[in-house]
């Protein structure tokens, strides 16, 4: 029953977005809010079939932490539904993502038209030096810059290795910093097209001040989405990621 169920999610998810994008494609003429209304809808069409075909239910926790301006937020990643499920719940989310993704049908002019910000990561300094600066103008727009500090989808209870990109921004940009932990790869895994039923949880936790020094504010961000992303494994899922005695 839980193959069948997955196939026909998967079938959901892949068939909404070309019905979605051509059948609404005359809004890539009209500004960015129209186009990102759009991507909004698309994300919470993905979470009612996640729900009700899949059986995986998505929960928000610490909304009093989230913001509705202009902020820089960083999150736990372990699949798409990372951010699937940011797109749905903040107000105008931004995210960074390789430039490799761009030129795909559909995901990538919608993203283009969003103006997300597209990072060539073999640039080294030049793609830093553009990132930060790509973050500052949507952050003039009020926007919410999301990024993966780890760079890579990880499974649950695997720790990250956490890249600079994150603090460069923070730094360039003299502002707080939002962490967010999930568990979202217990029931979407990043490979694979199997779904397991449960709730997935994101937690927006209490934001990292502005000002701090690089090495303090990775080593904070690291530990807070780390050990919140652990707790909200079950215990079974916690037992066979701890490390052997």
């Amino acid at each position: 029953m839980n193959t069948l169920r997955s196939l026909l999610f998967t079938a959901w998810l892949y068939l909404s977005m070309p019905i979605i994008a051509i059948g609404l494609s005359p809004i890539l003429l009209a500004p960015h809010r129209y186009v990102q209304g759009v991507c909004k809808l698309w994300a919470k069409i993905v979470l009612f079939g996640l729900r009700w075909i899949a059986g995986v239910k998505v929960e928000f926790r610490g909304l009093e932490h989230a913001p509705s301006g202009a902020a820089l937020i960083a999150s736990k990643h372990q699949g798409m539904l990372d951010i699937v499920a940011l797109l749905a719940v903040l107000p105008d989310a931004c995210f960074i993502m390789k430039k490799e993704l761009m030129p795909l049908p559909f995901f990538g002019w919608f993203a283009w038209k969003a103006k997300m910000i597209a990072v060539d990561r073999a640039g080294h300094a030049k793609a830093l030096k553009d990132m930060t600066r790509q973050a500052h103008d949507r952050l003039a727009e009020g926007r919410q810059i999301v990024i993966f500090p780890e760079g890579t989808r990880n499974d649950p209870g695997v720790p990250g290795d956490y890249k600079p990109g994150v603090a460069a921004i923070y730094r360039d940009l003299e502002g707080p910093c939002w962490p967010v932990a999930t568990n979202s790869g217990v029931h979407w895994p990043a490979h694979g097209f199997r779904r397991y039923p449960g709730k997935v949880v994101f937690e927006f936790l209490e934001p990292i001040p502005a000002g701090l020094k690089r090495g303090a504010m990775m080593a904070l961000l690291e530990s807070r989405i780390e050990t919140a992303s652990l707790a909200l494994l079950e215990p079974k899922a916690q037992l066979a990621h701890s490390d052997p005695a």
